[in-house]
């Protein structure tokens, strides 16, 4: 039984280590940098900036949307405003042609946000731009904490904060947990060198660095950013400057979300392999593999492994094996429970933590099955959003 036991320890320090021993790691080495080398205190900065919107059939969000873009905290003749709509069926250009201070890009074919974003940057004159998505809204003042950051010629790009206003359902729930432990990996990544992958609620550009994506590409946000890192910049996180939005309607919606992006992760981590070369750049290449690679690949497999292996050593050894494998089945029976009730009442964080943990491991294999099928196209089918809470 040596090499079942073997196996086992293995793969529970695998699972650790992914979700719990990265967190402590970075979180002590971001520490000491900022004990020994604090941050510098940035000086204002007000360069000219293009905010791009992609937006597919939105018209019935857009004045909300517009209206968030044309207040925001920064001077309005250095901020352009751009709308792509391509592919859009609905009466976005109406809506849009009501605003003399927002440009409007508009073809009939529908090639994916990738292919749309490709064609707006053919549009950006200012040496900075700004993606934000549709069903977001960003604060006051995120333009602006997101640019004073290229202040630094080795900052290649920017990304904001993602916040979810509707905190009492379980996709809300457990999208909001999700995105809380996220984004305090998100800052210690930055405080090391550099954020993993950007999120394409608020992300920034020089746009000197963007290159166009492939046309079938699924998490251009991410893939982005990292081509950028491949460059030899860093992509710096900022808090101060978020986009809130709604969590998924529904949890089969919030799963389909999830399939889609692990079907974009396997499909990512084929693209930038050359950030597992530690040769090149040794710490981007822990980071990477760390808090990206490990998540979409070995430890959900190890996961799937470490419930019939906890069986076959309860039977034969006993003791511990049975406490673990006890621990797992009402682990996973929390889970299950909460996705047949549908996510009622199922708001409880050791519940919610259960559930969506489990949606996000199921989510890695079957988003591995469309990646390999090229069955998940790049213009996908956005999930349906709750009423938020905040009006945004």
């Amino acid at each position: 039984m040596t090499f079942p036991i073997y196996l086992f320890w293995s793969l529970l320090g695998l699972i650790f280590y992914t979700y719990l021993g990265y967190g402590v790691v970075v979180w002590a080495w971001a520490k000491l940098l900022t004990t020994f080398r604090p941050l510098p205190l940035l000086a204002p900065f007000e360069p000219a900036v293009t905010l791009v919107v992609p937006a597919y059939n939105e018209a019935s969000i857009l004045e909300e949307k517009i209206a968030n873009c044309l207040a925001l905290d920064y001077p309005a003749d250095k901020l352009n405003v751009l709308f792509i709509t391509d592919g859009s069926t609905d009466n976005s250009g109406q809506v849009l042609a009501r605003h003399s201070r927002v440009q409007h890009l508009h073809v009939p074919q529908r090639g994916g946000k990738s292919l749309a974003e490709n064609r707006a940057m053919q549009h950006v004159q200012t040496p900075f731009v700004v993606f934000t998505d549709a069903n977001t809204t960003l604060n006051p003042g995120a333009v602006r904490e997101l640019v004073k950051h290229y202040q630094d010629p080795k900052v290649g790009a920017v990304s904001g904060e993602k916040k979810i206003t509707t905190p009492d359902s379980a996709p809300g729930a457990g999208e909001g947990l999700y995105w809380k432990y996220e984004s305090f990996l998100k800052r210690c990544d930055s405080r090391i060198y550099s954020l993993m992958g950007a999120a394409g609620e608020l992300v920034s550009f020089r746009s000197a660095l963007f290159a166009p994506l492939e046309p079938d590409t699924i998490l251009d946000d991410f893939v982005q950013s990292l081509r950028i890192v491949q460059q030899g910049y860093r992509v710096v996180y900022e808090p101060r400057a978020y986009a809130s939005e709604s969590a998924s309607a529904s949890l089969p919606e919030e799963m389909e979300r999830k399939i889609r992006i692990c079907a974009g992760g396997w499909q990512s981590m084929s693209r930038l392999t050359a950030l597992l070369n530690p040769l090149r750049q040794p710490v981007v290449t822990f980071l990477y593999v760390s808090h990206r690679v490990l998540r979409w690949s070995f430890t959900p497999l190890a996961l799937a492994l470490l419930l019939p292996l906890s069986v076959v050593l309860a039977a034969a050894l006993g003791g511990i094996y049975w406490l673990l494998l006890a621990v797992q089945v009402l682990f996973y029976g929390a889970a299950w429970r909460g996705w047949r009730a549908g996510g009622a009442g199922h708001t409880h964080p050791l519940l919610v933590v259960s559930l969506f943990f489990s949606m996000m491991n199921v989510a890695v294999f079957l988003g591995f099955r469309r990646w390999v099928r090229k069955a998940q196209p790049a213009a996908w089918a956005k999930a349906s959003r709750q009423p938020s809470l905040a009006g945004g």
